[in-house]
This record gives structure tokens, C-alpha cells and sequence, in this order.
């Protein structure tokens, strides 16, 4: 499985675009957004069935509710009925949100995710 941002020189540099669709493309994900802290889409890549605009609308809430709960949390995993959720912080004003089905891989992706938060952020 390829990196999400291949080379130690991070050479040539992806799009964000081009980020969340490596994201999206990987076996058992239904969706990868990047959204404003005001729930508003800046880019996403889903399957047919998932409304972008309304998953980018519930960003904010689970940002608030992690930061509530366990301040200074970066990244965040949540189960549910259907899969994961997964959410990782962009800095003050963006984040990135993961949608897995439950087959899904997820240890990967989240440590590269960890690995490179703020080479990401710098692409919003």
C-alpha cells in the first residue's frame, strides 16, 4: 500500500484533492472530506449514496464534543452502527473526516495520518 504522501522529501507534493482521493480509493472507505470548522466542504470524494454537504455539517459537532471530552485530541475514532468515523484535526480551521466500513483497515491509515497531520494541514 502506497503512502498518502510518498518520499521522505514529500516530493511532489499532492493536492488535497489528490489527498482525499488516495484516501477514498483505499479497500472498505465510503468517504474522506476535508471541511472548514464551520461545516462547510472544501473537498470530498464518497461513494454515490453519501451526501458530502451534510457529512461536512457534522463536522463541527464532533470536533466540539472530542475537545470537550479529552482537550487537545488530534485525532479520533469513533464505532458506529455502520463502521468508523474517523476525524483528525487540521489545525484551527479545518479537519478531515474518514468514512470505513467496518471490514476496513484502519491501523495503516490512521498512523500515517498521525504521521503526516501537519504536511496535510499545510495542503488546505
Amino acid at each position: 500500500m502506497t503512502s498518502l504522501l510518498a518520499g521522505s522529501s514529500f516530493a511532489p507534493m499532492p493536492t488535497v484533492r489528490e489527498l482525499v482521493s488516495a484516501i477514498r480509493q483505499r479497500p472498505g472507505i465510503d468517504a474522506a472530506v476535508v471541511t472548514g470548522r464551520d461545516g462547510l466542504m472544501i473537498v470530498g470524494d464518497a461513494l454515490p449514496h453519501v451526501d458530502l454537504d451534510d457529512l461536512a455539517a457534522r463536522v463541527p459537532p464532533l470536533l466540539a464534543t472530542a475537545e470537550d471530552v479529552a482537550p487537545g485530541t488530534r485525532i479520533a475514532v469513533i464505532e458506529h452502527g455502520s463502521g468508523y468515523a474517523l476525524v483528525l484535526w487540521l489545525g484551527a480551521d479545518a479537519a478531515l473526516l474518514v468514512l470505513a466500513q467496518p471490514t476496513a483497515t484502519l491501523a495503516p491509515l490512521v498512523e500515517e495520518l498521525r504521521r503526516y497531520r501537519e504536511r496535510i494541514a499545510d495542503l488546505v
